[in-house]
């Protein structure tokens, strides 16, 4: 099977959430390729981002709903596991785009679209830091800090959980650290009133929306340096 067909075949499986069809194909190549000819992160980045991404795009447009996405998103995860190794024995690895620290905030469980976002932020370059749910704005300042992190990212999914997304915020600015991160918060009853009401920097309806949110605003902030 030449590369282009298989990368074709990658990004439909990923597409339809068909982990073993997704599997098979990347040992093939795997197989078929001279060791020293093989390119790990071209398997990423040619056959199967285009197809969580096209996926995250459809779910945001309301083309395909939750469970599909999850499936992509599973997939993309399982290939993941078998790409990762290989990357780090090149010595390659995905050009980082910056680095997110993401948790639902305190009293919130809820993680599904939290972990959502996470996976398509990593098919853009970006490193996350997983907090979880249920976070105090305590360990999200704490954390940030820890990694250097260039955004701090909230979810919440109802209404009495949402206030604690503006007591991150008013915490860190009690910490006087306020402008060394972007802010970006999301989450069922959240909008961009919401978030300009509690000075984060922005919010989206969709996973997509959210990364190009987060890439738009890392590079303005490298573009004024």
């Amino acid at each position: 099977m030449g590369k282009e067909k298989a990368y074709k075949k990658m990004v439909e499986a990923v597409e339809d959430g068909d982990t073993d069809k997704l599997l098979e194909t990347i040992k093939e190549v795997i197989d078929e390729a001279d060791p020293e000819d093989l390119d790990p992160l071209e398997i990423i980045q040619i056959g199967m981002m285009p197809g969580l991404r096209h996926v995250g795009e459809l779910f945001g447009e309301g083309e395909v709903f939750l469970p599909e996405m999850l499936m992509a998103a599973e997939t993309f995860q399982e290939g993941m596991k078998i790409i990762e190794p290989r990357l780090t024995e090149a010595g390659k690895e995905l050009e980082k785009t910056g680095t997110v620290v993401f948790g639902s905030v305190l009293t919130d469980i809820h993680e599904i679209g939290k972990n959502i976002v996470i996976t398509l932020m990593k098919t853009h370059g970006f490193e996350v830091i997983d907090l979880g749910a249920n976070v105090s704005p305590t360990t999200f300042v704490e954390k940030a800090e820890a990694a250097n992190a260039d955004v701090i990212a909230m979810s919440a999914l109802m209404t009495t959980t949402m206030t604690y997304q503006k007591d991150v915020i008013d915490y860190l600015k009690e910490k006087g650290l306020r402008d060394k991160y972007i802010v970006l918060v999301g989450g069922g009853p959240v909008n961009e009133e919401w978030a300009e009401q509690i000075g984060a920097d922005g919010s989206s309806e969709s996973a997509v929306g959210a990364v190009d949110i987060a890439e738009k605003l890392i590079a303005n902030r490298k573009g004024g340096k």
